[in-house]
């Protein structure tokens, strides 16, 4: 009876997940009130506390939602190279085009890494604290480990690849988000700012020449 009990509650919250993901791909993260979260599954507002312990912590496992799929993108578009400095254009290029997909998950991600992590990890529940910890090292798990293979090939100069790893992620994260208002600010004359459109595709290749740079033993690229 249990471990039926255990079933149904398993279930409920991923369709609890998967309804708050689908508001945040539609409508954004600030559109998705719990309220709302609750009518798409069909419940009453109070039930989804019975599954999680606030609404912080749903939206969190809706960030590992997306960090699940991106590291499955990440598998497939890694298979398909060998050399290092294929794989790390492959998985920054990725990562950026996902960020771009999902501008919901460029503005969740953003809106958790304000917070210190101390004070995230107070608001959420030990194994929902875990599975985030799971879903962000899956991913810049990727970016360290091609880091530190062409690193011993000598295509990459890097001391430390899980550090620079976190950077590059952190990296990728604040310019994708110039594809959510695309436009940069620049000065027209003294006292005269003016915008002018920035272009998502040209974001993508940015990341990916910052990151090369960044890695590139000194004058090689």
């Amino acid at each position: 009876m249990a471990s039926g009990v255990t079933a149904l509650r398993q279930v409920r919250e991923r369709e609890l997940v998967a309804a708050t993901r689908a508001l945040f791909d539609e409508q954004g993260i600030q559109d998705a009130p719990v309220e709302k979260i609750a009518q798409t599954v069909g419940i009453a507002r109070g039930l989804i506390y019975r599954h999680f312990s606030s609404k912080e912590e749903l939206y969190v496992l809706t960030v590992t939602h997306y960090l699940d799929e991106l590291a499955g993108e990440l598998d497939a578009a890694l298979k398909r190279q060998d050399d290092p400095a294929a794989r790390l254009e492959c998985c920054i290029e990725t990562y950026a085009n996902y960020c771009l997909r999902y501008p919901a998950f460029l503005d969740c991600t953003l809106a958790l890494m304000r917070r210190p992590a101390r004070e995230l990890h107070e608001g959420v529940s030990e194994s929902v604290w875990l599975r985030l910890g799971q879903g962000i090292a899956r991913c810049s798990d990727h970016i360290a480990a091609t880091l530190r293979a062409g690193t011993e090939s000598g295509a990459f100069t890097v001391a430390d690849a899980d550090y620079m790893a976190n950077v590059l992620w952190t990296q990728i994260l604040g310019t994708m988000h110039l594809a959510r208002i695309r436009v940069g600010v620049r000065q027209l004359a003294p006292g005269v700012p003016e915008l002018f459109k920035v272009a998502p595709d040209e974001l993508v290749r940015t990341c990916v020449a910052s990151a090369m740079a960044t890695v590139a033993p000194p004058g090689h690229y």
